[in-house]
């Protein structure tokens, strides 16, 4: 309880919806692509190997990503990276991998 409220950026909110709500494990989280998401439709493609599964989202979710992208866009607008999520170090470029396994987007448990 009160997880979503403690993450502290757009990534880490929509990073704990994926996770918390739609049960989506990090290493699916980590590579979702951005032309994977469409917010008209409120639709969010999880690559599953060769196999593709749509995630209908709710409004909580839908909102939250409309916040990542958008945030995103402002922050990186000229990234090249196709992976959805994406950091500082990650976002310069269409050769860098999505954003590390090892770097957290909700506050640690002590703080």
């Amino acid at each position: 309880m009160g997880l979503l409220d403690q993450a502290s950026t757009p990534l880490g909110r929509l990073v704990v919806a994926l996770a918390a709500i739609h049960a989506l494990p990090g290493n699916e989280i980590r590579t979702l692509h951005a032309t994977g998401l469409d917010l008209s439709r409120g639709t969010l493609e999880v690559r599953r190997g060769l196999l593709r599964h749509t995630l209908y989202m709710e409004e909580l979710t839908h909102q939250l990503a409309a916040d990542w992208t958008t945030y995103r866009h402002q922050r990186w607008p000229a990234s090249a990276n196709p992976h959805l999520l994406v950091s500082q170090k990650t976002a310069v470029g269409p050769d860098h991998p999505a954003v590390s396994i090892g770097r957290c987007a909700c506050p640690s448990p002590a703080g």
